[in-house]
């Protein structure tokens, strides 16, 4: 696939969340929160932050399709799972592995506005902020990057490399 250059190890990563993790503990004090992932790459982001959560959590997710198998978005999003809970009059705070484009996140938005919850944020693991087609508000960053496609801790490239504990840079070695 590629060459793959370490970003963020797993200890790096394990910091982010932690703080993440204590910035919406405060945040969302004697409220009870509804995490909602994007499937499929923020599951062990969302792993990891649930478990740091002292605040009463629930966990649904939405799957949506973007990418498909490349590495170039097709920018049409098409929903593949919707929610399981009703988000209707709760705070709601979606958690997503990389904010790129903005195309999945306003999808998401979007979607769950029409669901009508009390609050909606997003948090992401990685903001790939000079990407950003749709400027999307994001309330929680763990790292910001310029670009590249990157790969580890449950994110694919081309769905290789989810199985990597830390996050690396994919390489394509072409050019």
């Amino acid at each position: 696939m590629g060459k793959l250059t370490l970003l963020y190890s797993r200890e790096a990563i394990a910091e982010r969340v932690r703080a993440l993790s204590e910035t919406i503990n405060r945040d969302y004090a004697d409220k009870e929160l509804v995490l909602v992932g994007i499937l499929r790459g923020t599951f062990v982001f969302l792993a990891d932050l649930v478990r740091l959560l002292k605040v009463p959590v629930l966990v649904d997710f939405v799957g949506v399709s973007s990418y498909g198998f490349g590495t170039e978005s097709s920018q049409q999003i098409t929903l593949t799972k919707d929610l399981q809970l009703p988000v209707t009059g709760k705070h709601v705070l979606i958690v997503e592995d990389i904010l790129d484009s903005g195309l999945t996140v306003d999808f998401v938005l979007t979607f769950l506005r029409q669901r009508q919850p009390a609050s909606l944020k997003v948090c992401t693991l990685i903001d790939k902020r000079q990407r950003r087609l749709i400027d999307v508000p994001v309330d929680y960053v763990g790292f910001e990057l310029e670009g590249g496609f990157v790969a580890g801790y449950g994110i694919d490239c081309a769905e290789q490399y989810r199985s990597l504990p830390d996050i690396y840079r994919v390489d394509s070695g072409e050019g």
